[in-house]
């Protein structure tokens, strides 16, 4: 495996999961695009998106994480392991998991919402009932 800038122990970790899997690394196409948002100069100069794709299982992912290319290398094979674990197992992606949460959550908001805002007009409207005309002869 190409040197990464990061510890042995994630290099080895990653390689054990590229085997158990069966994917090699002549087996994935890399391509390098420019990235897009924050990173100033770096950003708009160096293609430091990475671009990976698996054409044996139809799996693409593209990694900008970092303002580094090789950094950027790696995190993006960990990614296309993610995903091709995920669609062996059968499981939900990690990914796929955290979108369904929000919208959960998403959903759990507008039901809370609606429900302040009846409180809120059952609360005004019983204020406004208890106001009443003023009578006579009585101190405000």
């Amino acid at each position: 495996m190409q040197a990464f800038p990061v510890s042995e122990s994630k290099l080895r970790d990653l390689a054990a999961r590229m085997e158990s899997l069966g994917v090699k690394e002549r087996d994935i196409q890399e391509s390098f695009v420019r990235s897009s948002g924050p990173g100033g100069q770096n950003v708009n100069k160096v293609a430091t998106c990475v671009m990976l794709s698996h054409p044996a299982s139809g799996v693409s992912v593209r990694c900008q994480s970092t303002r580094s290319q090789a950094l950027n290398r790696f995190l993006a094979r960990r990614m296309l392991v993610d995903e091709l674990e995920a669609r062996k197992s059968g499981t939900a992606s990690k990914k796929q998991k955290l979108i369904w949460k929000i919208r959960r959550q998403k959903a759990r908001r507008s039901r809370r919402a609606k429900q302040r805002i009846l409180e809120q007009k059952h609360l005004n409207s019983s204020r406004k009932n208890l106001r009443g005309p003023l009578k006579e002869g009585r101190d405000y």
